[in-house]
C-alpha cells in the first residue's frame, strides 16, 4: 500500500476498500474477472436502471471505469518517466455524456474493459520499484505509479460496492 505523502488524501477512503497488504496486480486480476462476472450476469432493465434522477446507469459506469483507468494509467506512464509537468484532471460527466455509450454492446464494452485491464496490468508490472514510487504531479497533488495503480483497483471498486447497493435487486 502507498504511504502517505504518495497520493492525494482523499484517495484514503477508496485505499480502506483493500487490505493494506494486498498485491495490487493480484487485486486487478480478481477484480477484473469479478466485474465481467456481474456485468455478464445482470438483464438489460438492470443494466439501464438509474436509481435516481442524474444518476449513471451501469452502461455509464462500466464506461466512466473505462474512461478513468486510461487516463489513471496514462499518468502512471507519465510519471513513471520522470515526466514533472503537472497532468490535468478530466470531466467524468462530461467524457461519459459524449461518449455515445448510449449506442454501445454490452459485450464489446466487457471486451474492451478485459483488453484494457490485461494492459494496465502489464504496464504496472513493466515498472521498476524505482519507477513505481516515482513522484509526479496529477491534479496538482502529488501521486505516484504505484499509488496510482491501487486507485484504479479501488475507485473500481468502489462503483462496484455502489452497483451491488442501489442497482442489483435484493
Amino acid at each position: 500500500m502507498p504511504l502517505s505523502g504518495e497520493y492525494p488524501s482523499y484517495y484514503e477512503s477508496y485505499f480502506s476498500l483493500i487490505a493494506k497488504d494486498a498485491d495490487i496486480i493480484d487485486v486487478l486480476t480478481k477484480s477484473n474477472l469479478d466485474t465481467i462476472d456481474l456485468y455478464t450476469s445482470v438483464d438489460g432493465e438492470t443494466l439501464n436502471y438509474r436509481y435516481a434522477e442524474g444518476k449513471w446507469n451501469m452502461f455509464e459506469i462500466l464506461q466512466h471505469l473505462l474512461d478513468t483507468e486510461r487516463i489513471l494509467a496514462y499518468r502512471a506512464l507519465r510519471i513513471a518517466r520522470c515526466d514533472k509537468e503537472n497532468i490535468n484532471g478530466f470531466d467524468e460527466n462530461i467524457f461519459v455524456e459524449t461518449s455515445g455509450v448510449a449506442n454501445r454492446n454490452l459485450m464489446d464494452m466487457v471486451r474492451e474493459y478485459s483488453l484494457l485491464r490485461a494492459s494496465t496490468i502489464e504496464l504496472f508490472k513493466s515498472f521498476s520499484e524505482t519507477a513505481l514510487l516515482e513522484k509526479g504531479s496529477a491534479n496538482s497533488k502529488t501521486v505516484t505509479p504505484a499509488a496510482l495503480a491501487y486507485f484504479i483497483a479501488t475507485h473500481e471498486m468502489h462503483h462496484i460496492k455502489i452497483i451491488e447497493e442501489r442497482y442489483l435487486p435484493k
